[in-house]
């Protein structure tokens, strides 16, 4: 038997998504992560003002309930519920 453990290759760090402090963020940039969270996952689906959830989303993210994600890889950020 042969530990193949050992020849896994390890993901790199620096490419890992990690949470992003929001005191690191300016409003205008919570707001428009706001806005995308709520176009993005309730604009398809018929509500006529997604972005009336905005307030809530922006609530959501000062409780700590949803965090910023950013992705270096894709050089991107987004809202997500934390791990």
């Amino acid at each position: 038997m042969s530990d193949e453990t050992g020849h896994q290759p390890q993901s790199d760090p620096r490419q890992e998504k990690f949470i992003v402090d929001r005191e690191l963020l300016t409003e205008d940039q919570l707001n428009g992560l706001a806005e995308e969270y709520c176009t993005r996952y309730h604009g398809l689906n018929d509500t006529e003002n997604p972005l009336a959830e905005r307030s809530r989303v922006l609530a959501a993210i000062g409780k700590g309930d949803l965090v910023v994600w950013f992705d270096p890889v894709e050089n991107t950020a987004g809202l997500g519920v934390p791990e």
